[in-house]
C-alpha cells in the first residue's frame, strides 16, 4: 500500500514539473493554434457557420491553416528567440515589441509573396496585384492577432521578471555582490565614487560611473533625478511639490547623507518624472 502511494506521489511530482516547465508553454501555444484555425475557417464563409444549414466542417481549410499557423509560427518562434536575447532580456519596453511584431510580419510578407505565385503557376492561374495584395494584407492581420496570442504570455513573464527578479552585479574592487532591483533605494554619487543603498540603509561603493548604471539598469524602474542621483520608483516615500515648479523627492530608506536625505527635481525633469512616476 505504501510502495503504491509512494509511486503515485512520484507520478504526481513527476506530472507538476513536467507542466510547470517550458512544454506547458508549448501546449498553451498548441492550443491557441487550434482553436485560432477552427475559429478562422469558421467565420472564413458563410457555409462553415454553425447555425448554416449545409454546414459541414471545413476539413480542408482547417488542415491548411494549421500547416500555414506552424509556418507563421516557426517564423514568429526564431525572430522571438532573437529578441529575447538580444532585447527582451534587458527590459521590456513598448518600442522593442513593436520591431518584433513589425519584423515578424516582415518576414512574413517575404515568404508569402513568392509562395502565394508558385501556387498559382501550379494551379495554372494568374497572379493579380489587386488580389495579391488583398491576399497578403488579410494574412498579416491575421498573422497579428496568432503572434499576438501565442506571444502575450511569454512577453509578459519577461517583463515580471525584468521588473522583479532582476539582478545587478556591483562590482567594489576585488568584491562583487550580486543585488536584485527591489533590494535597491538609490545610487548616488559622492567624491566622485558612485554608491549604492540598500532599502535597510546598507551602503556600498562600486567601480561603476553614474552614467554607466544608467545605461545598465531598467529605466522601467530607475529615474535618474539629477546629475548626482539615481532612485528606484518603490524607494519614494514623498514626493513635495516646492519653488519654481521643482519638487522634492523623499525616501523611506534610512540614509545618513545630506545630498540624498531630500532630492529635488527640476523644472525641466519634473513631467518627465511624473510620466515615469506614474
Amino acid at each position: 500500500m505504501i510502495t503504491t502511494q509512494q509511486t503515485k506521489n512520484k507520478v504526481k511530482t513527476a506530472w507538476h514539473k513536467f507542466i510547470s516547465s517550458s512544454a506547458w508553454s508549448w501546449i498553451q501555444k498548441a492550443i491557441i493554434l487550434m482553436v485560432f484555425s477552427l475559429v478562422v475557417n469558421h467565420l472564413a464563409t458563410r457555409d462553415s457557420f454553425p447555425d448554416s444549414e449545409s454546414y459541414r466542417f471545413p476539413i480542408e481549410g482547417f488542415l491548411s491553416s494549421i500547416v500555414l499557423f506552424i509556418l507563421i509560427g516557426i517564423i514568429a518562434y526564431l525572430n522571438f528567440k532573437f529578441y529575447k536575447k538580444k532585447y527582451f532580456s534587458k527590459k521590456i519596453e513598448i518600442i522593442t515589441i513593436v520591431w518584433f511584431m513589425a519584423s515578424t510580419l516582415g518576414y512574413i510578407t517575404i515568404m508569402y509573396i513568392p509562395v502565394n505565385i508558385i501556387f498559382n503557376k501550379v494551379a495554372d492561374g494568374q497572379t493579380e496585384f489587386y488580389y495579391l495584395l488583398i491576399g497578403l494584407l488579410i494574412s498579416l492581420l491575421v498573422s497579428f492577432i496568432f503572434i499576438g496570442l501565442w506571444y502575450a504570455q511569454d512577453i509578459y513573464n519577461l517583463y515580471k521578471l525584468s521588473i522583479k527578479d532582476a539582478e545587478i552585479t556591483i562590482e567594489s574592487g576585488a568584491k562583487m555582490t550580486k543585488l536584485t532591483y527591489e533590494n535597491i533605494a538609490c545610487f548616488y554619487s559622492e567624491n566622485k565614487i558612485v554608491y549604492t543603498v540598500q532599502n535597510n540603509g546598507t551602503t556600498i561603493s562600486t567601480d561603476f560611473t553614474l552614467n554607466e548604471l544608467e545605461e545598465k539598469i531598467n529605466d522601467q524602474l530607475f529615474f535618474r533625478a539629477n546629475r548626482q542621483i539615481i532612485i528606484h520608483k518603490d524607494a519614494i516615500a514623498q514626493i513635495e511639490k516646492i519653488e519654481n515648479s521643482k519638487l522634492r523627492i523623499r525616501l523611506k530608506a534610512s540614509i545618513e547623507n545630506d545630498a540624498i536625505a531630500e532630492i529635488n527635481i527640476s523644472r525641466y525633469k519634473r513631467k518627465a518624472f511624473m510620466n515615469w512616476f506614474q
